[in-house]
């Protein structure tokens, strides 16, 4: 092929990484480490207190802080996190939901102390609660406030910050959450509906199509690469038609179906964890190859992600993967592979006509909102068949069901192949805080908080009074206090309900096991899950609680972030014989010493305690040696060998015998 027939080469997409820990200094120099490296934009992870509206000294922040992301408690935490970083040059993503309106008004802050042309940021906020409440659980408020703020966000960007991405419908979560490909399409594009009838009020009729032009999506990929690509597809093509039909969005510019992605983190191992670099590769390919259906950014998990935090290296090694494929490959070259294709085209029918039949569920019901409760109980039910399918082997997973044995991973070194967050981490951070607090205005303060009660009150876009509330040095939590006060907090819907399914297959020697036990202690055995700290990844106490109550358990789940002491009281009060804790967020080690003591404080030393998380073997030795009778990782997949395991706990006669 001559020169003059080469088509012309597309752009790659965004190469980012995922990333932030510890302090915004240490997050400072990785990003800007990353970047030197190739890496062409930023996104930002923060802790779990940012994300749920604490700071970092709140009694629910305790051994979370700078675990799975930054914190960031006021503007001199956004200051030195984006320190030396032009923002105008810049395009950031920042994964927070809940307190997303604040964390923007940060953002904003800090551009305009270097001077930047606000207009001109670009970036998105993920601003997605809907999913929140489904699968990921970094929710402050009901629902309806909830969508309210969305819309502030969104008709703020609109107006002042024209090429911000104000909300990225996130699929991501119900994905890892159990959702089906069907169940990611059409609960996704729901959420999308719902918040376009919140914004159509808003803003002019003839400035509509632009704003749904600036709705974004995040979406997941997992390793059945086909059908993933097909789902892209499929999702193209049904908002198209959603845009078109139920909105008369007649510019197909602004119909455009615009994604960044991460590939799925749950389907990663922890037993021979090299596995997972060929994983992330196989699923990067089903939102690259496509190209009417390309992400316009990309992120990848790091190979070690079910061990622990990746270190920077590891994080180098899952961006190379995407230069290597956008750069040294000749996938950019080409027109799209797929199209005309009866196999693919069949595929992506498919999953159109089933998204397009659950929407119609979903639309009587009353859309996304009035639906929240259906959509969590459907999700935990298809991760309980996912799972069914792993533990019958009739899904393969290499190296987890089959293959199992294998050589040592020479990658995992004497560091174990994480990253470990250091615990004087915590103190450093609550130094800076108070510092902050002790020389801030307090007058400013309490002037912005009161501004921004009002305008919450009043039923104002909150933006504006945010961002005069983060220059007034006001702190996340306080900022998350006021709408606290204003809309309310929200429990979500666990999705586990108290009735026994009708799902016994294969738990017939359990059951029996369970009634036997329960005939000895003269009541029905009674098992507690809890979820003490902020970590919302509530999946696997889920399916925990599920399976135990369809082995004949009574179960008490009373969902995510519960304080110790709460956890404590509820065994107490409702007399259980054994106590499951699921902490996913790395603070295992604090979480569980101040349970075991309160446990004993409280005369229930003698309950066996179980803990479930990602938790290295080093870890595990040491929550033994407090009394924890058995640790589970994810390597732990087979839930009937933990329901066993239960009942062994609590039978008298084995107490007994010890």
């Amino acid at each position: 092929m001559t020169d003059a027939q080469t088509p012309p080469r597309d752009r790659p997409w965004l190469i980012r990484t995922y990333a932030g820990h510890s302090t915004a200094q240490a997050s400072n120099a990785l990003y800007r480490s990353n970047l030197a490296k190739g890496q062409t934009g930023l996104s930002v992870a923060f802790d779990l207190p940012t994300q749920t509206g604490y700071d970092s000294d709140h009694v629910l922040a305790r051994g979370e802080t700078g675990k799975v992301g930054v914190p960031v408690s006021h503007l001199g935490d956004m200051r030195a996190l984006f320190d030396q970083i032009p923002l105008e040059q810049m395009n950031t993503s920042m994964t927070i939901n809940a307190t997303a309106p604040w964390l923007l008004a940060l953002y904003v802050a800090v551009a305009e102390e270097q001077g930047a042309d606000v207009s001109k940021l670009q970036g998105t906020v993920q601003n997605d609660l809907i999913k929140e409440y489904l699968s990921r659980g970094t929710y402050i408020c009901p629902p309806k406030p909830s969508l309210k703020m969305i819309g502030d966000v969104a008709e703020y960007c609109y107006t002042h910050i024209p090429k911000w991405n104000p909300m990225n419908v996130c699929s991501y979560h119900l994905q890892e959450a159990g959702a089906t490909p069907e169940q990611e399409l059409s609960f996704a594009l729901a959420t999308a509906v719902a918040v376009l009838d919140e914004l159509k009020p808003r803003v002019p009729d003839e400035d509509f199509p632009a704003l749904c032009g600036r709705i974004s999506f995040f979406v997941n990929a997992g390793i059945r690469f086909v059908t993933e690509m097909c789902k892209m597809r499929a999702f193209v093509d049904l908002w198209d038609e959603i845009l078109e039909t139920r909105y008369g969005i007649t510019d197909a510019k602004f119909r455009r179906f615009r994604y960044g992605v991460q590939v799925n983190s749950l389907g990663l191992t922890e037993q021979q964890p090299e596995n997972n670099v060929y994983r992330i590769l196989i699923e990067m390919l089903a939102v690259t190859l496509s190209k009417n259906a390309r992400a316009r950014a990309v992120q990848l998990p790091a190979w070690n992600e079910a061990l622990g935090l990746p270190r920077p290296w590891d994080q180098q090694w899952s961006m190379r993967m995407q230069q290597i494929l956008a750069y040294e490959t000749d996938l950019l070259e080409f027109d799209d592979l797929f199209d005309g294709n009866p196999a693919v085209d069949r595929k992506v029918e498919q999953l159109k006509a089933g998204a397009r039949a659950e929407l119609a569920n979903l639309d009587s019901m009353g859309g996304a909102i009035g639906a929240i409760e259906y959509m969590k109980g459907r999700l935990v039910e298809s991760n309980a068949d996912r799972l069914n399918r792993i533990e019958r082997n009739e899904t393969i997973v290499v190296g987890v069901n089959k293959w199992i044995d294998g050589e040592p991973s020479p990658l995992q070194t004497e560091d174990g192949g994480i990253m470990v967050v250091d615990p004087a981490v915590e103190q450093d951070q609550i130094d800076r805080l108070n510092a902050w607090r002790a020389e801030r205005n307090d007058g400013e303060v309490q002037a912005a908080l009161s501004d921004l009660r009002a305008a919450a009150k009043e039923g104002k876009n909150v933006m504006p009074a945010s961002i005069a509330a983060a220059r007034a040095g006001v702190t996340t939590g306080e900022w998350a206090q006021e709408m606290r006060n204003v809309y309310g907090e929200y429990r979500g819907p666990t999705g586990v309900s108290k009735s026994v399914s009708n799902k016994t297959e294969g738990l017939d020697d359990i059951r029996d096991a369970v009634n036997a036990v329960s005939d000895k202690l003269g009541r029905r055995l009674k098992f507690l899950v809890g979820k003490p700290g902020l970590d919302g990844h509530s999946n696997g106490a889920e399916q925990i609680a599920f399976r135990a109550r369809d082995c004949g358990m009574e179960i008490d789940y009373e969902g995510i972030r519960l304080t110790p002491d709460q956890i404590v009281t509820a065994a107490q009060e409702n007399d259980v014989h054994v106590v499951g804790l699921s902490i996913l967020s790395g603070s295992h080690i604090p979480l569980v010493e101040d349970m075991m003591t309160r446990m004993r404080e409280a005369g229930l030393g003698h309950i066996p305690v179980i803990v479930g998380g990602i938790i290295p073997e080093e870890d595990a030795t040491r929550l033994r040696a407090m009394g924890v009778s058995k640790v589970y990782t994810p390597k732990d997949f087979e839930l009937n060998a933990i329901m066993m395991d239960i009942v062994t706990l609590v039978d008298p006669k084995a107490v007994a015998a010890e």
